[in-house]
């Protein structure tokens, strides 16, 4: 990565985890027992996935059905002490004005960070300036919000050769960082982050470069997505039909008491699951 071009560090504590040398680890959370799990785990920060939000309320999603219950969300992360940024999906509207609204309404619920991407729900690509315009407006509404400007030119497998070009206009915007998820080709990591003056996140792919690999490559931010809800409800699954068919199920999983505490701030109650 050519470190000399990339903008200093900000102040705010989640920015600076994307400025130490090497790709910090975002795992995504659907809700305040996974997300307090995963920081209980060590992780310093973590990200909301827009599909378990909107997946766990039995809507789709990228169609800008989950507004108020991604701010909900937000609010109950925040009366929690660890950083976290927020899957906003596009904004959830195509008025950079609203979208300023919404950043305004995530940061004061506690949100560190906002992902804001330019793909719309029929498979095209909003036009650059267009979600430039959104960038703008929340950096001027929410200053000290960590806009994650996400480009899906890979994603929905259109205009891939244009990525850098949109890129650039986003960091020109005010983007703290962009996000190219299915971006995963080494040759093509190396070399966007030898042109991008902001810290690069990827979504991990199990059949692409490890964390380390993705490190020395100059990324910065490394995404689970909807990684971690999907295994869940994989393994929700898993045990159930175990159970049903005479075998004992995955062990691992945390006691009552233990997520009780989660909610409770360590104070657990008798290890009976009565819930």
């Amino acid at each position: 990565m050519n470190h000399s071009t990339v903008r200093e560090p900000a102040p705010t504590p989640f920015a600076r985890l994307h400025h130490r040398g090497g790709a910090l680890l975002l795992p995504n959370a659907w809700d305040h027992a996974s997300a307090a799990s995963l920081v209980a785990a060590g992780f310093e920060a973590v990200g909301t996935t827009s599909l378990g939000v909107a997946a766990g309320l039995g809507l789709p999603d990228g169609a800008a059905a989950t507004k108020e219950a991604t701010v909900d969300l937000a609010r109950r992360l925040g009366r929690s002490a660890f950083l976290f940024s927020v899957d906003a999906e596009g904004g959830f509207s195509d008025d950079p004005a609203e979208v300023a609204v919404l950043a305004r309404r995530l940061y004061g619920a506690g949100a560190a960070g906002i992902n804001l991407e330019d793909g719309r729900p029929d498979g095209t690509l909003v036009p650059a300036a267009a979600h430039a315009a959104k960038i703008a407006a929340v950096k001027e509404a929410a200053p000290a919000l960590f806009v994650n400007a996400r480009t899906d030119t890979y994603w929905l497998g259109s205009e891939r050769e244009r990525t850098a070009d949109r890129l650039a206009v986003y960091e020109r915007a005010g983007a703290d960082g962009v996000f190219v998820p299915g971006l995963s080709d080494r040759a093509e990591i190396a070399a966007l982050t030898a042109v991008l003056t902001t810290p690069l996140n990827v979504l991990f792919s199990p059949a692409g470069p490890a964390l380390a690999e993705l490190s020395a490559l100059g990324v910065r931010r490394v995404s689970l997505g909807s990684l971690l809800y999907r295994g869940a409800l994989a393994g929700a699954v898993a045990s159930a039909a175990a159970i049903r068919d005479g075998r004992p199920p995955a062990g691992g999983a945390p006691t009552y008491a233990e997520v009780q505490a989660l909610a409770s701030g360590g104070r657990g109650g008798d290890d009976v699951d009565d819930g």
